[in-house]
């Protein structure tokens, strides 16, 4: 089933935000972690993929490189051209639930948009409570 909302900690977006300005001009690429409850996807933190490689137009790395890890939720990647919708060739590539785009300038969470596996938009709420240890 596809995910139809999802709840990101605040430490997510301004991460992938500012991985996505240091990149620039080419694209960046984090991994999600996170979890599912009751329907809604909970986004919790970010990891850097295993020899990624950043390009002009696209970001890519081997999955197989990614040790097993049942916490990984989906991938974000910046698209700076700032038009923050999949592309065909990010749709082909999808790995996990969920794929968040950061689109230029990557100011703040505007910038930032979630889509489910079929390429559907996914309303999001942002967490601002503290991380519980």
């Amino acid at each position: 089933m596809p995910v139809k909302s999802a709840v990101v900690r605040r430490e997510v977006i301004n991460s992938v935000l500012t991985y996505s300005k240091a990149a620039h001009p080419r694209e960046g690429i984090l991994l999600l972690r996170g979890s599912s409850k009751k329907g809604v996807l909970h986004i919790d933190s970010v990891a850097i993929p295993p020899m990624a490689t950043h390009g002009q137009s696209f970001s890519s790395f081997n999955w197989y490189m990614v040790p097993m890890d049942l916490s990984f939720v989906g991938v974000a990647h910046s698209h700076p051209s700032g038009y923050a919708v999949p592309s065909q060739q990010d749709m082909l590539h999808m790995m996990g639930r969920v794929m968040m785009i950061a689109g230029f300038p990557y100011e703040d969470s505007s910038c930032v948009k979630i889509y489910n596996s079929r390429g559907d938009p996914v309303s999001y709420a942002i967490d601002d409570s503290p991380q519980q240890s």
